[in-house]
């Protein structure tokens, strides 16, 4: 009986610490281990994006979703594209050429298109190139 309560306090010490250590902000995969990107986008400014992923790395749109979620941006959407790039491309969609440029500072190296397009609702579309490094930024697992 006493080594069963011993048991239980100890199961229920550990799940407190690793609660504790989780809220820290250790607990969150490599975000722990990089050096986080700031808030990019203004307060109270809102920049609707849309991500692509443009190469053959699995996962990676979702990674970049919440790269550029925490640098401020309004990630609407993440997928594929059969398009393949090498260099990540902002695509300029509402005629905001300095939320495009912010953009473009977090996903550096990356090119800036003008494309106009009010169909889909955005913004921003973001295609990931192939030379985009992971190693550098502070991504989700």
């Amino acid at each position: 009986m006493i080594r069963r309560r011993l048991a239980i306090t100890a199961l229920a010490l550990v799940a407190a610490g690793c609660v504790l250590w989780w809220g820290s902000g250790r607990g969150q995969g490599a975000r722990g281990g990089t050096e986080a990107i700031s808030r990019l986008v203004p307060e109270g400014t809102r920049i609707r994006v849309e991500v692509l992923n443009a190469t053959d790395v699995r996962g990676l749109a979702r990674q970049v979703m919440f790269y550029l979620r925490d640098a401020g941006f309004d990630v609407v959407y993440f997928g594929n594209t059969a398009e393949r790039s090498d260099l990540t491309v902002i695509r300029d969609r509402s005629g905001h050429a300095e939320w495009a440029a912010t953009a473009a500072r977090a996903m550096s190296p990356a090119r800036i298109e003008a494309k106009a397009d009010s169909s889909h609702f955005l913004d921003l579309t973001v295609l990931i190139g192939s030379k985009w490094s992971l190693s550098r930024r502070a991504l989700h697992p």
